[in-house]
């Protein structure tokens, strides 16, 4: 008992160390690191971070989940999105603000982003199960952070960090435009145009840390095309018909 007192003291303690002072404890120092060249600041609040790193998953069960952070800063990067274009595009259409957002902060493209900054690298979570490799839980840790770097700095200060570290290196806007959002319309759309029977089947549902993965396959003409895998079934759907798209070479039409 006075030893796993001791423990949880001695972790009460290091959660209360200012940020700066984590580059230097041994076992934190790497992430600190990591932490200032992603974000371009020195973090005030380490732990906040931490959480937000750690996934649902993780084997690390002294960590909270970053569920409560992905769900802050979903609202204040789609806020931070919203006033970007607004005023960048001041005679543009309720609609068009709505769709370009939309295309922004979709699961995909968040996840790509996510990716290409090193959070698939930082992100804590079971890498022992494969569909988490695959699937879009970097977009979430990439909004949990926002919503890290919203408590820890403030608005203006996640508002800088989003402009510079996701907007201007990442988001082509020119390109955004082109880009179809509902890839299942667009696979329907050439299946009506060549007389083809397309339909989406729910091939396996299965359960993983106390939560549905839903399989849903592509099927033209009673042929298994590909498959998708998500947390519901429309991102399931979504998924595979992205993948269909792409091996029947509809991509660039």
């Amino acid at each position: 008992m006075h030893l796993l007192f001791s423990k949880n003291l001695l972790l009460d303690c290091v959660k209360l160390l200012p940020g700066f002072l984590y580059r230097f404890v041994p076992k934190k120092r790497s992430l600190y690191k990591d932490l200032y060249n992603l974000l371009g600041f020195a973090p005030g609040n380490f732990s906040l971070y931490e959480v937000a790193l750690s996934h649902r998953s993780s084997k690390e069960k002294f960590l909270e989940s970053n569920e409560r952070l992905e769900y802050l800063g979903d609202a204040i990067l789609g806020a931070i999105i919203g006033d970007y274009l607004f005023k960048k595009y001041p005679y543009k259409t309720e609609g068009y603000l709505t769709e370009m957002r939309s295309k922004i902060v979709n699961r995909q493209q968040l996840n790509d982003i996510a990716i290409k900054m090193g959070l698939r690298k930082l992100t804590i979570y079971d890498k022992y199960n494969s569909f988490l490799k695959i699937s879009q839980i970097f977009g979430n840790t990439l909004e949990a952070l926002v919503g890290a770097v919203y408590l820890d700095k403030g608005y203006n200060r996640t508002k800088q960090f989003v402009h510079q570290r996701l907007i201007v290196p990442y988001i082509d806007l020119e390109q955004l435009e082109n880009v179809e959002m509902n890839h299942k319309n667009k696979l329907y759309g050439w299946a009506n145009k060549h007389g083809k029977t397309l339909e989406f089947d729910l091939l396996e549902e299965q359960m993983d840390n106390g939560r549905r993965i839903f399989t849903v396959g592509a099927v033209v003409d009673g042929e298994l095309i590909c498959s998708g895998k998500a947390f519901n079934k429309k991102d399931a759907s979504q998924i595979a018909a992205q993948q269909a798209i792409e091996l029947l070479g509809l991509g660039e039409k």
